[in-house]
């Protein structure tokens, strides 16, 4: 179902337009259409942020503002939807800024046919679907170089010989590490180095798709195969042709799909649900986890021949408190993308706070590096990235920093107060911190999404899902500090 947004301050013609739009039904009965309307431009912008529609239907004469006035904040809060500006009036200058101001179509009122606005609100969903297939190729294409890999340790160092060695073959390939350790990014690296001439990087997370839909996406289906199936579909093993498909967190696939996954792998072809013609395997599979996969075998949780067909080549990339000497390079790396994603120049960075990163556990790796330097670049007022910015987390309370909060540095520094080793009342659980620093960010961006998205480094989609999840779906969760924090004396 798609959701249609109608601004216009003629209340009669949104309800005319309301009952026609939920009229329309899709080939398997259900409504084609859930219909928000809104009758001024203040409510508009309002309605786009709260239900994100696929279409829009803009007067241009509304009773606080203009639709061109509001279309750049329009797109803004709703991303790729399409925006359909209506008039009264046949004005050449007012179209052409219209279509300037990137309004999909514009078209005038009273409207002689109801048909002739479907046919416009159908074009603009066409377009904007093509258009999101062709932003998920470029996504799935992008180059990724070993500039990307950031570190001089010996570790990352033995990690980079031995993709060396791999991007030699087209061996399946196991990439095992801690979540937020860059194993789509070792997966890119291998891809890219392997070939010559570009061809396709296909990725699906395993963990993130219910088992009926994931067959489907894995290996596409027919007309028919199921209800919705409205035509067929191609799946990642078809589209990735002679390139590669990544099979993200294959631990949490179901035994079902293992199954089915291991005879692709065995055989080197496959069918689509509810197809009987045989598709040929001619992608190379690379698998990556965040689990045990030998614990996981042992417990009857993962198939112990997939295991065997997987680990034909294994990686292992070393969560970031094992590689610490590569925090301040990581940090410099990361510095310049969120500069330039955020439109800021944080670029210095003092010794202490320096120090300070380092010596921090880092349990979500360098995705939890990235996300804490992007809060801190959003507050800082200036251009040095100020520990106040930093979030009040412990150091790791066990291991060789114990000796560093005795008399090191940072104990010497006073930055953070090391709290006891066992009061693990002070460590949230991922999903509270998760919480706490979507709260915080709707918060410094007073409840915008799009700003949100951007700042936390996610789709409108999941920023969605996590606000309905943690109860926050109005952005007005509590003002939290991002992480608890407690005295520790």
């Amino acid at each position: 179902m798609e959701t249609l947004l109608i601004v216009d301050d003629d209340v009669s013609l949104l309800e005319t337009l309301t009952m026609h739009f939920e009229e329309i039904e899709q080939d398997d009965g259900q409504p084609r259409y859930q219909v928000v309307t809104a009758t001024s431009a203040a409510a508009g912008l309002k309605a786009a942020q709260e239900n994100m529609p696929s279409v829009v239907i803009l007067d241009m004469m509304l009773p606080d503002r203009t639709g061109l006035e509001i279309i750049e904040e329009m797109k803004t809060l709703c991303g790729d939807a399409r925006i359909i500006l209506v008039t009264a009036y046949h004005d050449m200058e007012t179209t052409i800024r219209a279509m300037k101001a990137g309004a999909f179509d514009y078209i005038h009122k009273p409207f002689p046919d109801p048909a002739a606005l479907d046919l416009v609100v159908e074009r603009a969903l066409e377009y904007r679907q093509l258009s999101r297939r062709a932003d998920e190729v470029h996504r799935e294409n992008a180059v990724v170089r070993l500039g990307d890999i950031v570190g001089t340790s010996p570790s990352m160092q033995q990690l980079v010989k031995e993709i060396g060695k791999v991007t030699g073959s087209t061996a399946t390939v196991l990439i095992n590490g801690e979540s937020g350790t860059g194993k789509e990014l070792i997966a890119r690296v291998i891809h890219n180095y392997s070939y010559d001439e570009p061809r396709p990087f296909i990725g699906i997370n395993c963990s993130a798709i219910v088992d009926t839909l994931l067959e489907s996406e894995l290996f596409g289906h027919e007309k028919g195969a199921f209800t919705g199936a409205v035509s067929g579909k191609p799946g990642k093993f078809e589209l990735a042709e002679d390139g590669t498909v990544f099979l993200d967190e294959i631990g949490d696939m179901s035994l079902m799909l293992q199954a089915k996954l291991l005879r692709v792998l065995q055989e080197r072809e496959f069918e689509r649900v509810g197809g009987v013609k045989r598709v040929k395997l001619r992608a190379r599979v690379i698998a990556a986890t965040h689990r045990h996969l030998a614990e996981e075998v042992s417990q009857g949780r993962f198939r112990e021949d997939l295991y065997q067909r997987l680990k034909v080549i294994t990686l292992v990339i070393p969560p970031l408190r094992e590689r610490r000497e590569d925090i301040s390079l990581l940090v410099k790396h990361l510095l310049e993308r969120i500069n330039e994603k955020v439109h800021k120049r944080v670029t210095r960075v003092p010794h202490e706070v320096m120090e300070r990163l380092t010596l921090l556990p880092w349990r979500g790796n360098v995705r939890e590096l990235e996300n804490v330097l992007t809060r801190a670049v959003v507050l800082a007022p200036g251009d040095v990235l100020r520990g106040d910015d930093l979030p009040a987390l412990e150091a790791n309370p066990s291991g060789p920093l114990d000796a560093q909060r005795g008399g090191g540095p940072g104990a010497a520094s006073g930055m953070f107060a090391a709290p006891a080793v066992d009061d693990v009342s002070l460590i949230p659980t991922l999903e509270e911190a998760e919480r706490q620093l979507i709260a915080r960010a709707m918060a410094v961006t007073k409840g915008h999404k799009g700003r949100t998205c951007q700042i936390l480094g996610i789709s409108r989609p999941t920023l969605e899902r996590k606000l309905q999840k943690f109860g926050l779906a109005q952005g007005q969760g509590p003002q939290v500090h991002p992480y608890p924090v407690k005295d520790a004396s």
